[in-house]
């Protein structure tokens, strides 16, 4: 489990989008995870059952914050980024066309681009079907490629994607 960490941090920053928020959320999937360790079934990926556990910690997390009468940072714009060089540039532009996507297309990217999980694993974390989770990768890279001013992929090479 210890050895996940670094994974559940990164995916839990992607869901907080801010690294206190996401260092609290990544405790409580792991207090979750220990108090729930007779549920998982050897054989199976613990990084899809601890990514599971995390979605469902944030999504707790979401409904108490909505329930509350206070302003929480995450809603408060992200702040410029200062001028500099073309490669900071586009990063920024790239991050904020990820910002830009919904929250479903995010997530199926995260898991599956940056976090490496096969598409089976990263349908069953997003319980969704893996051909529903394919759809959402799909429109995902092609909204980031029109984000970004990029020519869409011919459709022999979409279909390869």
């Amino acid at each position: 489990m210890a050895a996940e960490i670094p994974r559940l941090r990164r995916f839990a920053r992607v869901l907080a989008r801010q690294a206190d928020v996401a260092d609290d959320l990544v405790q409580e999937t792991l207090v979750r995870a220990i108090a729930a360790r007779g549920q998982f079934q050897e054989g199976t990926n613990l990084r899809a059952w601890l990514f599971t556990i995390l979605r469902h910690a944030r999504a707790a997390a979401v409904r108490r914050a909505a329930r509350s009468p206070m302003v929480h940072p995450e809603s408060l714009p992200d702040a410029p980024v200062s001028g500099g060089q073309e490669e900071r540039q586009a990063m920024h532009d790239v991050a904020n066309a990820y910002r830009r996507l919904s929250a479903i297309h995010r997530e199926a990217l995260w898991v599956v681009v940056v976090e490496g999980l096969d598409y089976a694993d990263a349908a069953r974390v997003l319980g969704v079907p893996a051909g529903t989770l394919r759809s959402r990768l799909s429109r995902a890279r092609e909204q980031l490629r029109r984000s970004l001013g990029l020519d869409p992929l011919p459709r022999s090479q979409m279909e390869e994607e």
